[in-house]
Parts: structure tokens; sequence; C-alpha cells
């Protein structure tokens, strides 16, 4: 066994055992453990992880604890958790809100409610999606490279967090996606226009979209700006911001 003391960030306490969020954990540590094992162990999945110290150097999760190490934990610096381009998703059975707003902002984002854990760690490490989950224990299999841990249960505090990590309102397109399929949204035909949107609709709007798998039509009516206005709130830029990029 190895004897080791851990300082956890402030910010990644709340997944400690409440009797070890005051300060420094010193803890025994099964001989070879790794960095990773050792803080898992301890209930911070290593997705959440920015960045470590061991006796005031930078280490890596795979170094193993050795005795009377001190080893610091830090949480992600703000919107630097790490990503493959272009930013893509895939959300867990809980989090189908969220997802529906990451569509909403243009991020192609795998989710159903049927989903099963291996399904979705699969899934994000073969399509290099980010693992979006309330499930901490998901987050610790080694398949999951990357991932983010969502606290909140509303769907625009969800989506604060998620931009508080990556560069969402750099990179956001949107309504250019279907919120059902998560397609990517083409000019609507004038045979959908005339079979799908009502008369009164077509003569008030002159732009429509279609979705090439459900064929559902969409047009910048009042749900379009009540939606562009909570996710300029919630995202905290100018409305003018979210807007149509297609």
């Amino acid at each position: 066994m190895s004897r080791a003391t851990f300082e956890i960030d402030a910010a990644l306490r709340t997944f400690l055992a409440r009797e070890q969020r005051d300060g420094a954990v010193t803890v025994e540590c099964a001989r070879a453990a790794t960095l990773k094992q050792a803080i898992e162990a301890l209930g911070v999945p290593h997705t959440e992880i920015g960045r470590l110290l061991v006796n005031g150097t930078p280490a890596t999760l795979s170094r193993t604890v050795r005795e009377g190490d001190h080893v610091e934990v830090f949480a992600h610096e703000p919107g630097a958790a790490p990503f493959e381009a272009p930013l893509a998703f895939i959300a867990d059975a809980h989090l189908g809100g969220l997802a529906h707003m990451l569509r909403m902002l243009g991020f192609d984002t795998l989710y159903d409610q049927n989903f099963q854990d291996r399904a979705v760690v699969d899934l994000g490490q073969s399509e290099h999606r980010v693992v979006l989950t309330r499930d901490r224990e998901l987050l610790k299999c080694r398949d999951v490279l990357r991932g983010c841990y969502v606290h909140a249960l509303k769907a625009e505090a969800q989506l604060r967090e998620v931009a508080a990590r990556y560069p969402i309102a750099r990179q956001m397109r949107p309504f250019t996606l279907c919120l059902h399929c998560n397609a990517a949204l083409k000019p609507a035909t004038a045979e959908a226009i005339i079979q799908q949107v009502p008369a009164r609709i077509q003569a008030r709007y002159s732009t429509f979209m279609c979705c090439p798998e459900c064929r559902r039509v969409y047009w910048e009516g009042s749900h379009w700006e009540r939606m562009r206005n909570v996710l300029a709130a919630t995202l905290d830029v100018p409305v003018a911001e979210v807007r149509s990029r297609v």
C-alpha cells in the first residue's frame, strides 16, 4: 500500500464523500495504483480533471501513486475541456432537454431514451463525441475519452454548464439541424410546403427548411423567436448572435 495525500479543487469536491470535502484527503492506495484509479476511488471521474500536480510537478493520470505523494487535482479551466473538432455530443437517457437545446444551436447531438451505457461509451469513442451524463460511474470508464458530468437538473442550467466547458457560443450554428432527427436541414421544396404548411403560414413567411429524414418543415415563427431569446439568455450573448446560419 502507498499512503498519499490528495488536494481536490473546490469545483470537484461535490464528487467526494461529505466528510472529505473540507481539505486535503490522505488515503491508502493499492500497490501500483495509478492516479486515475486513486482519484476515481475518491469519487472524481477522470473526465472532470483538467490537470494534475504531484509534489509540485505536472503529472498524467497514468502515473503510479507512490508513498508520500502530494497530489493536487484541478478542474478544467473555462472553455478548456478536451474535444475533437467538429464539436459533437452524445447525451444519455436523462438529458433529452439538453440534447434538444444543443441541436437547436446546431451541434450534432445523439440522443435516444433507449441508449444503454455501453452504446453511449462506444459511440462516444468511435465517433469522437463528448459524452454528456449525470452518471458519474459511466464517466469513470476508461473508454470514455471525452466527457462531461452534468450537475444541473434543468435544461437551461445544463446548457450553461456545457457552455462553460466547451466553445458553444463560438461554434454554434443555430437552427441548422432537425430537432427530432439531428439531420442537417435543407431548403424546403414547394411540394413539401404545400402539403405540410398551412396556407396562412405560407402567406406570412417566405423561408422554409425541411429535414431530409423525417420531412418536418421549419420556419421562423413565434416559437423560433421564443427559443432564440431563451438560448441567448442562457448563453449570455446578444439575441442577434442566435440566428439561422444555413
